[in-house]
């Protein structure tokens, strides 16, 4: 029997975007840090990241993998919605999916967004993007954005398993003193007291998920691994603060302390993208040899199957929600399942108020 979804009839996976050619990479860079007075050397300088893996960002294709997985698991459970993707920064851009869905007759569509954690970056800035969209485009489909999943099961329990392979791997005489340490995208600290409905959201959420993870491999292993949130990818002007400590810092600092090892657990992000790709296995892990300190980093949630399926689930339980009906909010650790509709103010724009969709304002 189908699974009834309406009244949604496609899903829209909204992503982050990236170059797939070296020619397109200070292009990409431009829209990306668009009126932020971000100074052309420090644009050459993430270039020059881009340029070690052949000037192709992995997201893309990571996104492509995720769209098809997407699609095979929603016809598995009888589910015929069609699939569109969207980038914010680079092809394809949003308002040309949202011109593809318009044309193929879609008229309300479930947005999955590739950023599990409230943040004006990681939220709002996207439902802004997709405001700009659905003006650019006549017709365009009515938009709703599925919850944050930051502390779903589907996303959770695949870290959890990548965090005890990550540990597995460390050498037997490092393994019982190594420490964990948590990894996200760091953002101004400004943002951060500005996040979610009251502030504060995006640490909270990240600290909710790492002492999840942190008990279930205790758990699993009988031994609770010291473990800390740290940040990576820092790109604002130095006089304004950011998210610290810093991953390579903190490598740094516990090597001087005589930790024999880490291992990274990138909760951040839900794909080995350039922040995984070069900070943490390029620049991270060369901190780590030169400090002389065992260095594993586990795997994110990519096409695992359980956040494969996740979408199914948050796509169900939404559409069900908008029907008028009560639903289970799976949600683990400390917090509860996240809102359906952004509170009015939440995740405010740090420079000015724009149109977005998807929330209260």
């Amino acid at each position: 029997m189908p699974v009834d979804i309406s009244p949604y009839d496609a899903v829209l996976l909204v992503s982050f975007g990236g170059p797939e050619r070296p020619e397109d990479v200070l292009p990409f860079l431009e829209n990306v840090t668009r009126g932020r007075g971000i100074p052309p050397e420090r644009l050459a300088e993430v270039a020059e990241h881009y340029h070690l893996f052949g000037g192709r960002s992995p997201i893309n294709d990571q996104n492509r993998r995720l769209l098809a997985a997407i699609e095979q698991d929603l016809r598995s459970a009888g589910i015929a919605a069609p699939v569109y993707w969207g980038n914010r920064n680079w092809d394809p851009f949003l308002a040309d999916a949202l011109t593809r869905m318009r044309d193929d007759g879609v008229t309300r569509a479930a947005c999955l967004v590739t950023s599990a954690y409230s943040s004006y970056s990681g939220c709002r800035q996207y439902r802004e993007n997709l405001a700009d969209a659905v003006a650019a485009v006549p017709g365009a489909p009515r938009l709703d954005r599925l919850r944050h999943y930051f502390n779903h099961p589907g996303f959770v329990e695949p870290m959890v398993d990548a965090t005890l392979s990550a540990l597995a791997e460390l050498p037997d005489a490092v393994r019982h003193d190594a420490q964990v340490l948590f990894v996200t995208h760091s953002i101004p600290e400004s943002m951060n007291d500005a996040a979610g409905p009251t502030g504060g959201a995006y640490v909270a959420q990240h600290r909710a998920v790492a002492d999840e993870i942190g008990e279930r491999v205790r758990q699993e292993t009988g031994h609770r691994y010291p473990s800390q949130l740290v940040f990576c990818s820092r790109s604002g002007p130095p006089q304004v603060p950011w998210l610290e400590p810093d991953v390579n810092d903190r490598i740094e600092e516990l090597a001087e302390e005589g930790v024999p090892g880490v291992a990274v657990v990138p909760i951040g992000f839900v794909s080995d993208h350039m922040e995984v790709g070069y900070d943490l296995d390029t620049e991270a892990a060369e901190t780590a040899k030169r400090a002389g300190i065992a260095f594993v980093r586990a795997a994110t949630a990519g096409v695992d199957p359980r956040f494969v399926a996740m979408v199914r689930e948050l796509l169900v339980e939404r559409a069900a929600v908008e029907r008028g009906r009560d639903v289970a909010r799976p949600a683990v650790g400390p917090l509860p399942a996240s809102w359906d509709v952004c509170p009015a103010g939440c995740c405010a724009n740090p420079r000015a108020r724009r149109p977005a969709v998807c929330g209260e304002d």
